[in-house]
């Protein structure tokens, strides 16, 4: 009997392809280098119990690797605002993954130049699907986290690193006055955007949003991201006082999810008691001041 460890892939968990024999009467595990010739046999209910095996016995684990990997190549792929496909994009991913061998060692690379080298600028353009082109942020060189998220999704892309966006509603307890008022008054923030990146078997989450120096102008805690751990904003700043809160996740993305950004905006506009051009309107004249 095989079984194989479990990877999780788009939300799912499938076996990847390194296989092993259970010897029946101990149920330990020895690796098997060729699953293909042992037969499909299942566990008793209380097998399962004892065994707490990763997942059912399969006896080929190249057709399950391959469907492993169909499920991850959307994550792959270039579109029109993930531009990675565009040569500013691929060698800036060439030149800051060069001599590196590991996804891990990669997406650290990438993380942290879009993390420090892309500025934070929460004042940056964003009422188009154009705005948000991996190509533009990386040329203009500043963005908020939106901007920031997509880009880091890009290069991982362009690094052969599946990667996918995500968004949440946070709350920013350490929010300018100025920001404030531009989006209504209150410090909730929403569609917060974030990267995930599939490293080793696994979804990690990776948020670039701030800068170091804004870090340390602002008094917020560094996001340090290791390729293992979920690398997510802090919830208290340097001096311990609360800044981010999440309050509401909106899951991940393959594509950039323009028509989702803008229902939920003018949802919320609407929520509030504004008219979508007032806050539009409001929007632009603090972002020239």
């Amino acid at each position: 009997m095989t079984v194989s460890h479990q990877a999780q892939v788009d939300g799912s968990l499938v076996p990847t392809a390194s296989c092993y024999r259970i010897q029946s009467s101990t149920l330990s595990l020895s690796h098997v280098k060729d699953a293909s010739a042992y037969s499909t046999l299942s566990f008793s209910p209380c097998m399962w119990k004892t065994a707490l095996l990763p997942t059912l016995d399969i006896p080929r684990c190249a057709p399950y690797h391959r469907f492993a990997m169909e499920k991850l190549e959307r994550y792959l792929k270039p579109t029109p605002v993930i531009d990675w496909d565009n040569e500013a994009v691929k060698q800036k991913a060439r030149e800051l993954t060069k001599g590196l061998k590991t996804d891990r060692e990669k997406a650290i690379a990438l993380y942290y130049f879009v993390r420090d080298k892309i500025k934070a600028n929460p004042y940056a353009p964003g009422f188009v699907p154009g705005d948000y082109k991996a190509s533009l942020i990386l040329q203009r060189g500043n963005g908020y986290c939106q901007h920031k998220a997509l880009l880091l999704v890009a290069l991982a892309r362009a690094a052969g690193i599946p990667a996918r966006l995500g968004y949440a509603d946070v709350r920013d307890h350490l929010l300018s006055k100025k920001f404030r008022a531009m989006i209504g008054g209150d410090n909730l923030l929403i569609q917060h955007g974030y990267a995930e990146l599939y490293i080793d078997g696994k979804w990690v989450h990776a948020s670039p949003a701030y800068d170091l120096g804004t870090c340390n102008k602002m008094g917020f805690v560094p996001v340090e991201f290791d390729s293992i751990h979920d690398a997510r904003d802090s919830a208290l700043s340097q001096r311990g006082k609360p800044h981010i809160e999440y309050v509401k996740d909106h899951g991940t993305y393959a594509d950039f999810p323009w028509d989702f950004i803008l229902s939920y905006r003018q949802e919320w506009v609407a929520s509030i008691g504004r008219e979508w051009s007032e806050y539009t309107d409001n929007v632009a004249r603090h972002k020239k001041e």
